[in-house]
């Protein structure tokens, strides 16, 4: 972790949000900074999920939803009027819990988003970037020679793997990933997670995790969500072993959750 990083990149203040008249957050305040993984634990239906995409602005999709407070990426609003969320999204990735390749080849699955973004300049161009990204998601060596495969015929590991390379082909600077392995087995899950320690060199990344062991070995920040609060946010070490609230105790040692 960045010590002497003191600025944050993304600084949630006094969040609520309502799907409807349900009050599913209440008074979030936060701060993840640049280069650390921060991952968010707690029970089902906690709050999470809702949470994540509130930083990119999923939940804009979804009628009736509001929010009240402030997320501030970069010291800018992102709800902020005329901020167009295409433009949010490039910047701010997503990677999901079920591996969601498009039905095409793996290259067009990550030249997709480059291409309507308009943000290579010709082929050779895309080339490289494609290529660069498959290597920065370390799945370039498995599937160099298999390019034009339909991505379905991956394994859901390298599934997983094509995703966050299709997320890192639009140069995003934060990066969401909501349960990126639980439908994963052991191994496409430690390969995701030594991925993500590495990413974390050149991103910010935002983690939904149920597993306790995962948020414990790759974040450096966690915190703990319960009924749509936030009980308590620290450097991950002391969460699990010196947590300063009951219910954080009691969750992270399976008494409760």
């Amino acid at each position: 972790m960045n010590e002497d990083n003191h600025t944050p990149k993304i600084k949630v203040l006094d969040l609520d949000f309502y799907y409807g008249k349900v009050k599913a957050l209440s008074a979030i305040s936060m701060e993840m900074h640049e280069h650390e993984i921060t991952a968010l634990i707690g029970p089902s239906g906690c709050g999470k999920s809702t949470f994540l995409r509130c930083l990119n602005r999923m939940n804009d999709t979804i009628p009736g939803t509001k929010l009240d407070g402030q997320i501030l990426i970069d010291d800018m609003d992102i709800y902020t009027t005329g901020l167009d969320p295409v433009d949010l999204r490039q910047k701010v990735g997503m990677v999901f819990q079920k591996p969601n390749p498009f039905p095409q080849s793996v290259y067009d699955n990550v030249a997709f988003g480059p291409r309507i973004m308009g943000l290579v300049r010709g082929h050779v161009d895309e080339e490289m970037r494609v290529e660069a990204s498959l290597k920065q998601a370390a799945l370039w060596d498995d599937v160099k020679d298999h390019l034009q495969d339909n991505a379905l015929g991956l394994s859901l590991g390298e599934q997983q793997r094509l995703c966050i390379a299709r997320a890192l082909a639009v140069e995003p600077e934060i990066i969401l990933m909501d349960e990126p392995t639980s439908a994963l087995d052991p191994i496409a899950t430690l390969e995701i997670e030594n991925l993500m320690t590495r990413l974390k060199d050149d991103y910010t990344i935002v983690v939904v995790t149920h597993n306790m062991q995962q948020a414990a070995r790759v974040s450096d920040m966690t915190g703990l969500f319960w009924l749509g609060e936030l009980v308590e946010f620290n450097k991950t070490k002391q969460i699990f072993t010196r947590p300063e609230e009951e219910r954080t105790e009691a969750y992270v040692t399976g008494r409760i959750g």
